[in-house]
């Protein structure tokens, strides 16, 4: 997406750090080492029961145009260790210059239902440039799957009535306003009122009129009526920028014209106020004056948990405009995506795993080359994902380990149906994936939304899903984080055998 944006080179779309360890790899006569690294998360956002991954597309079209160009290469050029020197010096950005991108890579598609530790995306190729590709692969993944997770509550909240994402005003900067209308429609939104998303994504746009536009006028019932008149196929008045009530009665009036002259009342739209107690008292006023096909918009500030508060009130709301705790993510400001190393080879070698300790053990990353399996019961329901290790032989009725219970075993029966999450996108640097238009994607989305457990899309306290570890690599993972870890035993407390000394 910028890169449509945006007439230049995008290739220093990255940390600094990330060219300094590659000069240092480079430096080090490691640019030939293979390596393996995953991009995850590790906790659900929301503390929500699932995720909705977005963002692949725009990972692809990055990658199909990474390069050095003159400008990136004079830039780096010009940068400077502390003291004084050229942090980065002409044979390294001669190697840049000639970089061509030769990986392979692999992922799950948008708008799949995940969870945490399992790898969205999973890249092997040259250590450099697979080091090089973590802060903006990072960036295209993290946030548009934050946001079309957001909107997937949303959709769950709002149930069968419209969405419409309402965010442009609000959102964070220019290229996260586009980023976060096509991942709300992803997630499950209607429309946007972006008119640039909807001219670069082809994702219907919609919008009323804003409280200006009431302003202008002299009275509240001849801006409806000049409204009506200029633009009859838009006839949804706001009726909330003096008095909420009166304004139904003058909508009303308008839309008794409008009916008179064989044209259609659409609705109002309601931006403030008590939604619940406005939403049934304007129902009432609507539909005995003979407009009960009249719907009702409301909008002001919503997200997933005011929308699930006003349906338990049986508000009679038809269509939700959700703008600023959408496009933000208020109450979730970042999904804590990381990308981590996973194994490392010399050229056709045998492969030597790689994981990262810690003492938090949700910090503890996980070795190998990761797949992701999906089992699904006779009615094509998921109800568990298996993480294991392609180069690790899997049982016909695999053994899971609990992720979020060790002492957890489950034994899946081979008679369920299974796939496998991550699919190919580039083998050799050559893309190999094609490109879903965004309509199917929210389709996958609304599809998978279907048919996930009903007591796992709760907004609140969701049943966790069953992700596991397939039992011989959570074994393996156990067996190297016990090789490396410190043995801790403090001498003034403890003996070489453990034992207090008395």
């Amino acid at each position: 997406m910028g890169l449509q944006l945006y007439n230049q080179s995008v290739g220093l779309f990255t940390d600094l750090y990330q060219l300094s360890m590659s000069y240092g790899y480079w430096k080090a006569g490691l640019e030939h080492k293979e390596a393996v690294f995953q991009l995850f998360f590790r906790r659900a956002p929301f503390q929500g029961g699932f995720t909705i991954t977005a963002g692949l597309e725009a990972a692809i079209n990055f990658i199909e145009n990474f390069h050095f160009d003159s400008s990136d290469l004079s830039y780096l050029a010009s940068l400077e260790n502390p003291e004084g020197t050229p942090a980065f010096p002409n044979d390294f950005l001669e190697y840049l210059s000639n970089m061509k991108f030769s990986c392979h890579l692999d992922a799950i598609p948008e708008g799949t239902i995940v969870f945490p530790y399992e790898p969205l995306l999973r890249i092997q190729g040259p250590l450099i440039q697979c080091q090089i590709l973590e802060s903006p692969l990072l960036n295209l993944i993290n946030f548009p799957t934050l946001i079309a997770t957001k909107a997937a509550r949303v959709r769950v909240a709002a149930q069968s009535d419209q969405v419409l994402e309402f965010g442009l005003r609000r959102a964070q900067g220019f290229d996260g306003s586009l980023t976060a209308s096509r991942a709300a429609y992803i997630g499950g939104c209607n429309a946007t009122s972006n008119v640039l998303a909807g001219k670069l994504f082809g994702i219907p746009v919609k919008g009323t009129h804003s409280h200006s536009w009431v302003m202008v006028f002299d009275d509240e019932l001849e801006s409806f009526k000049t409204l009506a008149q200029t633009m009859p196929a838009n006839s949804l008045f706001l009726v909330d920028t003096y008095d909420s009530v009166e304004g139904v009665k003058k909508a009303i009036q308008v839309g008794q014209w409008l009916k008179s002259q064989g044209k259609i009342f659409h609705g109002i739209r309601l931006d403030s106020g008590d939604l619940a107690y406005l939403s049934h008292t304007s129902r009432k006023m609507l539909d005995e004056a003979g407009f009960p096909q009249a719907v009702i918009v409301a909008s002001n500030e919503l997200d997933e948990t005011q929308i699930s508060e006003l349906k338990y009130q049986k508000a009679p709301i038809g269509v939700w405009g959700v703008g600023t705790k959408l496009v933000t993510s208020h109450d979730c400001p970042a999904l804590d995506g990381v990308y981590k190393l996973s194994a490392l080879r010399d050229p056709e070698g045998p492969w030597k795993y790689k994981l990262k300790l810690s003492e938090q053990m949700i910090k503890i990353s996980n070795p190998g080359i990761l797949q992701v399996r999906r089992f699904r019961n006779t009615s094509s329901s998921p109800i568990a994902d298996m993480i294991y290790d392609i180069n690790m032989p899997v049982s016909p009725e695999p053994c899971l380990i609990n992720l979020n219970d060790s002492t957890e075993q489950i034994v899946l029966k081979k008679e369920l149906q299974s796939e496998e999450l991550l699919v190919p996108i580039f083998r050799q640097g050559k893309c190999v994936y094609p490109l879903p238009n965004l309509e199917k994607i929210r389709e996958r989305t609304l599809k998978e939304l279907e048919k996930f457990p009903k007591n796992s899309k709760l907004l609140k306290h969701p049943c966790p899903y069953l992700v596991g570890m397939e039992k011989s690599l959570h074994a393996y993972k156990s067996q190297v984080v016990n090789h490396i870890r410190p043995q801790i035993c403090p001498s003034s407390f403890f003996t070489k055998k453990g034992m207090k000394e008395e």
